[in-house]
């Protein structure tokens, strides 16, 4: 099996979280393999303590109930250890882009701290796998190493399954290449986290919710309700109380942190 190419760490990491919401849920396991650039491979889990209840619907699906977390330490405990094990790290995980990263910055927000993201390829190997065969974690790894993938949603089996995956598709499509109905001119995918990381992405994010998006001119455009596909700018100047909407409502805490350099950059 082809190893990836890498000019720093590769952390591929994985949450186990109270629900699916972004904005309200919180995480309760998290696991993260960091393999470096010469092949060596560290690993950090811990569950985590959300200090709230875990639903049930949510225990049946992960296993990790509220007798779990007890005396476990919280995300304002085990953050600083989190952000320590992932510095100088591009990441990658499965539905890491649109799931993992987003929740996982709240988590930082939420609790004052703040992780840097910038100079941060980010590699999701479920676009990957929707985009080249369009399956789940356990069908991905069954497609890709012939095996069954046992532990499902234990966090750090799903890391190990993810990794295993991420190998598997450099073997079967560095080389290849791939035309999108909105490309004119075919991607070949390439063996580095660079490369990867821009063909796992189906869209620029601005905000890693999705919130908001880069268009095709590299400018900030609202991406959902009914300013959909006009620039930030544009509605910030036109439709100010929009604004106002966004920092009292159930949005991310880091969509809202964008929002706010992106209105103090046009106001200065």
């Amino acid at each position: 099996m082809m190893n990836i190419t890498l000019l720093q760490p590769l952390a591929i990491f994985d949450l186990e979280t109270t629900g699916v919401n972004i904005s309200s849920d919180r995480i309760v396991q998290i696991a993260i393999l960091k393999v470096y650039p010469d092949g060596t491979e560290e690993k950090y889990m811990s569950l985590i303590n959300p200090e709230v209840d875990i639903p049930v619907e949510a225990s049946e699906i992960h296993g990790i109930y509220d007798k779990d977390v007890v005396g476990q330490p919280t995300f304002a405990e085990a953050g600083d250890k989190i952000a320590s094990f992932l510095e100088n790290c591009d990441l990658a995980g499965f539905n890491s882009n649109r799931f993992d990263i987003p929740l996982l910055m709240e988590e930082f927000l939420r609790n004052e701290m703040y992780l840097d993201m910038s100079g941060r390829e980010k590699i999701d190997v479920q676009t990957i796998f929707h985009k080249m065969e369009k399956r789940t974690l356990k069908a991905a790894h069954k497609y890709y190493t012939g095996n069954i993938l046992e532990g499902a949603h234990d966090a750090m089996n799903d890391v190990q399954a993810t990794f295993e995956v991420l190998k598997a598709q450099i073997d079967k499509y560095v080389g290849a290449s791939y035309n999108s109905e909105e490309e004119d001119q075919p991607t070949l995918i390439e063996n580095d986290v660079k490369s990867l990381a821009e063909f796992s992405s189906f869209n620029k994010f601005a905000d890693f919710a999705g919130r908001i998006v880069f268009n095709a001119e590299n400018v900030e455009v609202f991406n959902f309700g009914k300013h959909k596909g006009l620039t930030v700018e544009e509605v910030l100047e036109k439709d100010p109380s929009y604004f106002s909407w966004i920092m009292r409502g159930d949005f991310p805490l880091y969509t809202k942190k964008i929002l706010k350099e992106i209105r103090e950059r046009i106001t200065h």
